[in-house]
């Protein structure tokens, strides 16, 4: 009778119809060789898990869905990966996946997806206890979503892996994952096109981190105490829009070597409990009940260090971005060039923007520069622009930064006798930034599923 099964979908596909229409549903049982199953199954079937743990590390060669009811786990007792993916168009869904060696040179994962493994599509998933959660190793065009993932934790941050890595993986979507332990979130490396939204991170060093990857996208994305939000190393024309860093610890923003970037409407805020939400309410940005309850709840502890850094990043745009209650600002250093920054409001940082060089850089655009919370402008014609220029450093600035120690003269009739030279004179002013046309009120703010 099965041999009868068997070739009815063979006539069916000599008829011109698909042969996938025909897949099986095999499903397995704790205790049963998994392995002897999937070897077994036939391009486009179902393996199905019933509940209960799997044991051993698993190899996927043939396009298939390995399914999992509830409570089903895989579990690689230590040892390798604990799902390697091969053949193209294979999808795993709604398993628990935990177990899988620790050689981080062997890149043990709880998924691997080989170059062979395109369009694989890896979703509603827990991966738990792996070196790396999903390893996208060239896979092109695969799928990364809605899944829950936790990295090792107690041990150097250096031995642990990424909750998902990428390398030499192209047209690859992550979507709507949560995020916690191990090194970082995602880290892709020599790859592109890639689409990385609405993902949430907690506990891990960089939430998202680029390395030469280039005409990507980050949107949508949320990064709650992590040492750093979004590291852009090394990479070209990204589009970095309404994504949120609440509380990390040491950079919203970090851009080293990035350029044509158009960053869009995102938000950093440290300090105590974000202005823009209050203790009962997630406020516009969390739509989905993204950000953690502790943040929603009450104050946490003072950051980040540096809302934005900027080193040797160039001609990007900056537009329409929330950057407060951070140490600084904007960090602008190493020569970074022909970059657009107009429409962002600062609010509320120790030092708004931290600039050194000599140079004089405007940043307004068409008429239109930035809000500046510290600005104590009138705007007589009512246009919505401050009537005089907005500096955020003066001499003494450059001085601290070159000498700390002179701190202690801050407020030393010396000093303030020097200020007030430079205001009545402003061709004393070294170079620096300016901003000709601040804006006398804040932007209105836009919810990051607007600003996407």
């Amino acid at each position: 009778m099965n041999v009868l099964l068997r070739m009815f979908p063979a006539a069916l596909v000599a008829a011109g119809v698909s042969g996938f229409a025909s897949a099986e549903t095999l499903t397995a049982t704790p205790g049963q060789p998994l392995q002897a199953l999937l070897d077994n199954a036939r391009a486009g079937d179902v393996v199905e898990l019933s509940p209960g743990d799997y044991h051993g590390s698993v190899r996927i060669d043939r396009p298939l869905q390995l399914v999992g009811r509830q409570g089903a786990v895989l579990d690689g007792d230590g040892a390798d990966n604990v799902v390697t993916v091969t053949a193209p168009d294979v999808t795993v869904r709604g398993v628990t996946i935990r177990g899988s060696g620790r050689d981080l040179q062997a890149m043990n994962s709880g998924i691997f997806l080989q170059k062979t493994a395109e369009r694989a599509t890896i979703e509603d998933n827990r991966l738990v206890e792996n070196l790396f959660g999903v390893y996208v190793h060239g896979a092109r065009g695969s799928r990364v979503t809605r899944n829950d993932i936790e990295g090792l934790r107690g041990g150097r941050l250096s031995e642990a892996g990424n909750g998902i890595s990428l390398w030499n993986a192209p047209d690859v979507t992550i979507d709507d994952n949560t995020f916690r332990y191990g090194r970082d979130g995602i880290f892709s490396v020599s790859s592109s096109k890639d689409r990385f939204i609405n993902n949430r991170f907690d506990q891990v060093r960089f939430a998202i981190h680029y390395m030469y990857t280039n005409d990507s996208e980050v949107s949508g994305n949320v990064s709650i105490g992590n040492h750093v939000g979004y590291a852009i190393m090394y990479s070209n024309r990204l589009v970095i829009r309404g994504n949120i860093s609440d509380h990390d610890r040491d950079h919203g923003f970090l851009f080293n070597y990035a350029n044509y970037a158009e960053i869009d409407g995102n938000r950093v805020t440290g300090g105590p409990l974000s202005s823009t939400m209050d203790a009962t309410d997630n406020g516009p940005d969390d739509e989905r009940g993204m950000l953690p309850a502790a943040v929603r709840a009450g104050p946490l502890r003072n950051g980040p260090e540096k809302c934005v850094f900027i080193y040797n990043a160039n001609h990007n745009k900056f537009r329409n971005n929330l950057f407060e209650n951070c140490a600084i600002g904007v960090h602008f250093t190493a020569g970074s060039e022909g970059n657009e920054i107009t429409g962002n409001a600062f609010v509320n940082n120790a030092n708004q923007v931290k600039y050194v060089g000599t140079r004089n850089l405007d940043w307004s655009t068409g008429g239109r520069g930035n809000y500046w919370s510290d600005n104590p402008a009138f705007d007589l014609n009512g246009d919505g622009i401050a009537d005089t220029a907005y500096r955020p450093n003066d001499l003494i600035d450059r001085v601290l930064w070159t000498a700390p120690a002179a701190k202690v003269l801050i407020n030393s009739p010396a000093v303030q006798v020097i200020r007030w030279a430079q205001a009545q004179f402003p061709a004393l002013l070294p170079g620096g930034v300016i901003d000709t046309h601040p804006l006398i009120s804040p932007p209105p703010r836009r919810t990051a599923k607007e600003a996407r």
